[in-house]
């Protein structure tokens, strides 16, 4: 029997509430070249149709590599022990923050691994002086913590958390995260919406065990949390983890995941992720941006501690001194036919168009 056109399951995906489990399953399934390309044009104009083609740029600042997890694929993970770990001065943090500011980039992100250590009050000061020095929307990413924390760092200033779920499904998430709740995630994740933060998650594609069924699951997650922000990235094991040896996922999956998340979350910001920049000899962002995603995400951590956030082995940009990239960044964006948007990017989610998705065919 002949199989279904990809439009056809591609087109209920788009008008569906909530999409049908089998039709998500049945695109990420399809390995044809001229399906894929279909797939990948159909999300592409869903992005320019809700995001138009402006690509926003987000600045981060890793201020902390200690993290208190042993996630069995990450190289902060506690027990790696040859990692050299580092905590930057408020001082440091706020010099890469202005130099953010002075590139007229609007949103910095502070992020960290899940630090024992970190003063909770000494990062509520912090993001207030953030705020105080620079017209910034201040994004955090520094894992678990009390309601009450959260609390603190929002009535600071802060406008925005980004907590990835890593997979939907309980048992591959207790599997890859020993010692973690998944219920204490989703617990995070509804505190955080709660408090008035605009919220990012995301994904991993490539996890031992992981199916087509389970990224169904997690793209099924992602539509019905109709996050602010989500970020799909590509399994890289770092070799100082338990999963070391484990195969790097799947690029081309990882593409259809991030392009099945735009068409159903339609107006969510979707980074092009430096994970999926660091995979083979090309820039991987660039296929990501022309599938749906419309975010970047620069590094500005100062050059003596960029190389030890280490999270995965061969991270792309690790040498070049903080703020380089603006030329490269225009350059790129501007070879695929879209230009840098220099705005805050907030969230669409307040006024979102619930038009259906009418699409021209192919």
């Amino acid at each position: 029997m002949a199989q279904t056109p990809i439009r056809t399951p591609l087109e209920r995906i788009c008008k569906a509430e909530t999409p049908a489990r089998a039709d998500v399953e049945d695109v990420l399934r399809r390995e044809d070249e001229r399906d894929c390309a279909e797939l990948f044009a159909f999300a592409d104009q869903v992005r320019r149709q809700y995001m138009g083609d402006g690509i926003l740029l987000r600045g981060i600042v890793e201020f902390s590599n200690h993290c208190r997890n042993t996630c069995l694929y990450c190289g902060l993970h506690r027990n790696n022990h040859k990692l050299e770990r580092y905590h930057l001065t408020a001082g440091q943090v706020l010099d890469s923050v202005s130099l953010i500011a002075s590139q007229n980039i609007k949103t910095v992100v502070l992020q960290s691994g899940e630090d024992d250590d970190l003063d909770a009050g000494w990062l509520a000061d912090l993001i207030a002086e953030v705020k105080s020095r620079h017209d910034l929307a201040v994004t955090l990413s520094v894992g678990e913590w009390p309601t009450e924390v959260y609390r603190m760092w929002r009535q600071a200033g802060a406008d925005r958390y980004l907590l990835k779920i890593e997979t939907s499904d309980p048992g591959l998430y207790a599997a890859h995260h020993p010692g973690m709740s998944f219920e204490n995630r989703l617990r995070c994740l509804d505190d955080l919406e709660a408090l008035g933060y605009q919220v990012g998650s995301g994904c991993l594609v490539g996890l031992r065990g992981q199916t087509a069924a389970s990224l169904a699951g997690d793209i099924e997650f992602l539509a019905k949390r109709d996050f602010d922000m989500i970020g799909i990235g590509t399994f890289i094991p770092h070799p100082m983890t338990e999963l070391g040896a484990q195969a790097v996922g799947n690029v081309r999956m990882t593409l259809k995941v991030l392009a099945l998340t735009r068409i159903v979350t339609r107006d969510s910001h979707l980074p092009a992720t430096t994970a999926l920049g660091s995979i083979g000899p090309g820039d991987g962002r660039i296929p990501a941006l022309q599938v749906g995603a419309n975010v970047l995400m620069p590094s500005f951590t100062p050059l003596p501690y960029r190389r030890l956030y280490d999270i995965y082995p061969g991270k792309r940009c690790v040498t070049e001194s903080p703020g380089s990239c603006a030329g490269c960044l225009e350059s790129m964006v501007t070879g695929i036919g879209r230009f840098l948007d220099y705005s805050r990017g907030d969230s669409l989610k307040g006024r979102r168009c619930h038009a259906l998705c009418e699409l021209k065919s192919s």
